[in-house]
């Protein structure tokens, strides 16, 4: 049996304690609404006082902003597409991460949605950043335009069809009417090459 005192407890810099507490926030986003998010709540989770929460993000909407900030690029990061493959097939495993991604952190997703349409400009800044990052990386990650042109016209389609996409998996988590998972990542990653075909082209 040992008797050695224990190992000292690693002391984490200011920057690395905001961190964990953002991931924090982050998980229990998932399952809750942005509103439903207070400070106690997280205080309580994470053990710590209200007030050192309150050193660390200032107030309330700071706090709701920063998480969900971290929540955007969690998603941006969680759905980037695979180095290697054709063009459908990294669609098809980004798509995949996409609904993946919504079906477990519904009521987080959800809020951001809300708030970008609410009028909150945080809001919409940071939902116009996550969206311009999961499209405009088509264009970059595809500089031969072997699945969609870089031209105006396509990246006004890809717009809409992000739209689209995020309409129809929010609705398909609700009421799924019968839709496999499978027969909705045909649906919505098959759609942009067909709506591509459409393209006009270039003059």
């Amino acid at each position: 049996m040992s008797t050695g005192t224990p190992a000292p407890r690693t002391r984490l810099s200011p920057e690395q304690r905001r961190s964990q507490l953002l991931d924090l926030g982050v998980r229990l986003l998932a399952t809750r609404s942005v509103d439903e998010l207070s400070i106690d709540l997280l205080a309580e989770e994470a053990g710590i006082s209200r007030g050192l929460l309150y050193h660390y993000f200032g107030n309330k909407q700071a706090f709701h902003e920063a998480v969900v900030r971290r929540a955007a690029d969690d998603l941006i990061s969680q759905t980037a597409p695979p180095v290697e493959g054709d063009p459908v097939h990294r669609l098809l495993v980004s798509v995949t991460a996409y609904v993946d991604y919504v079906d477990a952190n519904y009521e987080g997703y959800l809020s951001l949605v809300r708030g970008a349409a609410s009028g909150n400009e945080t809001m919409r800044a940071i939902y116009d950043d996550a969206r311009r990052a999961l499209t405009d990386r088509i264009f970059d990650e595809d500089p031969h335009g072997n699945l969609v042109p870089d031209t105006p016209a396509a990246r006004l389609l890809l717009r809409g069809w992000a739209s689209m996409v995020e309409e129809v998996v929010l609705r398909w988590k609700v009421t799924p009417d019968g839709i496999t998972r499978d027969q909705l990542l045909e649906l919505v990653a098959g759609s942009l090459p067909a709506l591509a075909g459409l393209l006009p082209e270039e003059q």
